[in-house]
């Protein structure tokens, strides 16, 4: 097992579950495995299938480069608080999934949250 990428997945994942205020329970619940297992993956005691790393990124709502740790900002700020450019790749990674009239929405909501 590649420790290093184990280690980043969970740190990826937890961090990310943070941010959406899950328990290890409710995610392993959405990717289908059990909470102690989920743990093992979370602490980068175990590695993933594939499977499970691709229910992980939509759970999660994370891109699968954030999550095995294949992108890498070049904006310094950016580098300073990596939660905000991770919070902004799920962003991104959701307004994929959207249809044109929500995306716009989305762009509307946004926009005014900004002012």
């Amino acid at each position: 097992m590649n420790e290093e990428l184990a280690t980043q997945i969970g740190s990826v994942a937890r961090l990310a579950r943070e941010q959406m205020s899950l328990t290890q329970v409710q995610v392993a619940e959405r990717v289908g495995l059990a909470a102690a297992v989920y743990s093992r993956v979370e602490r980068g005691h175990m590695m993933p299938s594939v499977s499970t790393l691709y229910r992980m990124c939509i759970a999660l709502m994370v891109s699968p480069e954030d999550l095995l740790g294949l992108t890498e900002s070049t904006d310094s700020e950016a580098r300073a608080r990596p939660e905000d450019d991770a919070t902004l790749r799920r962003l991104i990674f959701v307004a994929r999934k959207l249809d044109a009239g929500k995306l716009d929405a989305l762009v509307h909501v946004a926009t005014e949250l900004a002012r």
